[in-house]
């Protein structure tokens, strides 16, 4: 029997050998049992798919489940990024949406996310009432009295234009306008994602990358980090761009190249963006970060006389904060922001967009809003380093942090925080060792006053 594990960020396997319609069909059985409680159960659950090999079949196999249990589903018409659902969720006060995506993982994976009534990823006790569900239907077969095609006829399932709500919705957030009227060059590169063809609907693009339909992905990944983003790079200063966008797999997470090509990390977008809120539009409420993000946030919230919250990897604990507290902006290392007035989900649309939307207000170019933070804040470089290994390897790893590690690269531990994986403090930097919840590998982060630094503990810290 497969075991099916929810991770960080969802339910993911590999097609044809964990992630398989039987699969799939249990999975949306244990959804289905517990949404049928929910007080918004008449509202139905909303469903999308994104651009992966069978996504729209596995969605139409999820729809068919809920159906059958007497559950109205309202389906996309197309393919959708998982901020789409979320909206719909919301919108449509539905009781929760499912999105078949395995987000920026490669190809071969296909994947299973829940989202909250509340329009972001499902709250961990949520997860764990599904996966107890989970537990009483993985032995048995999942029968469905009614096809999905006799559930549409019967509109039990609903087809909706998911992609003109979520235009719509943007068009009254973002100073559009202002954007166009700055004439700053954008370029998208979708990554054969979900967010292909859906940015150029909301401003004028110089250049538009990867926004054809491949499910593998040219044999790339979808996640916007520096390596995969080095035809976009190539694409800005040939054209003379003043900002490249990417977004992930199902447009989620974004990552974001200046003037000159060079990556500007979600940590300094984060930062730029927090900046804008507070001292142009000048917003009140608290802030929210994962542990693996930029202390340049924690000097920014003293500076600025907010409240910060750290949690573990994953944005779920993040939209937590955001649905329970009154958080400005929330976001993640990996290409994850959320803000107050949008959603409590990534968005990597939205927040590309916004970022233009700062350039524009502000007049300054991509870099030099990024060099204006580093001189007000310190200057703070980062990078991170996925180590696939085995099982055996992998435990070893962990082993070694956990006995205690008193230097790295010659800098003195100062301290350790354990809350998720093991996070080394040293002066002027960090470094976090942590398991993926989502792959077979241990995540290394390092965050430094320079990129020497970074690499130093980066290298000693694959060495333990």
């Amino acid at each position: 029997m497969t075991q099916i594990i929810f991770g960080t960020d969802g339910w993911r396997g590999l097609i044809a050998a964990d992630f398989t319609f039987d699969n799939v069909a249990k999975v949306a059985l244990a959804t289905a049992n517990y949404f049928k409680r929910h007080k918004r159960i008449k509202n139905g659950v909303v469903i999308g798919y994104d651009t992966r090999f069978l996504s729209k079949e596995f969605a139409e196999t999820t729809a068919e489940v809920l159906a059958n249990r007497g559950i109205k589903v309202i389906i996309s018409d197309k393919i959708s990024s998982t901020p789409m659902v979320s909206l719909l969720t919301t919108n449509l006060k539905a009781a929760g949406g499912i999105v078949i995506t395995a987000s920026h993982n490669p190809a071969r994976y296909n994947g299973y996310k829940i989202k909250g009534d509340f329009g972001g990823p499902a709250h961990p006790e949520m997860i764990e009432k599904v996966e107890k569900e989970l537990k009483k239907v993985l032995k048995s077969k999942v029968e469905s009295k009614k096809t999905f095609a006799e559930l549409l006829e019967k509109g039990v399932i609903k087809k909706m234009d998911f992609t003109a709500i979520y235009v719509d919705d943007l068009r009254a957030k973002l100073n559009l306008p202002l954007i166009e009227s700055s004439g700053i060059k954008i370029v998208h590169d979708a990554m054969y994602g979900a967010g292909a063809g859906v940015m150029s609907q909301l401003v004028s693009l110089r250049a538009e990358l990867r926004s054809s339909y491949n499910p593998s992905f040219g044999g790339g990944h979808p996640e916007p980090i520096p390596q995969n983003m080095k035809d976009l790079a190539s694409t800005i200063v040939m054209k003379g761009c003043d900002i490249g966008i990417a977004t992930d797999g199902d447009a989620d997470r974004v990552g974001a190249l200046d003037e000159n090509g060079s990556f500007v990390d979600s940590h300094r977008i984060f930062a730029i963006l927090l900046k804008y809120l507070v001292t142009e539009k000048h917003l009140t409420g608290e802030v929210a970060k994962s542990i693996s993000v930029s202390q340049m946030i924690n000097k920014m919230c003293v500076e600025y006389g907010m409240k910060l919250h750290e949690t573990p990897v994953g944005f779920k604990h993040l939209c937590r904060l955001m649905t329970e507290r009154d958080i400005l902006i929330a976001a993640e290392e990996s290409g994850g922001l959320g803000l107050r007035g949008h959603l409590p989900e990534r968005d990597g649309i939205y927040v590309g967009l916004l970022l233009a939307e700062v350039m524009a207000v502000r007049k300054l170019k991509l870099s030099e809003l990024v060099e204006e933070l580093m001189i007000e804040f310190g200057w703070h470089y980062y990078n991170r380093i996925d180590a696939h290994m085995t099982e055996k390897q992998k435990q070893k790893t962990l082993a070694g942090y956990k006995k205690g590690i008193k230097s790295l690269a010659g800098m003195t531990v100062r301290r350790v925080e354990t809350g998720d994986g093991y996070k080394l403090f040293f002066d002027d930097g960090w470094v976090l060792v942590r398991s993926s919840g989502t792959e077979p590998l241990i995540r290394f982060y390092a965050e430094a006053d320079s990129v020497l630094r970074v690499d130093a503990l980066l290298k000693a810290a694959m060495e333990v």
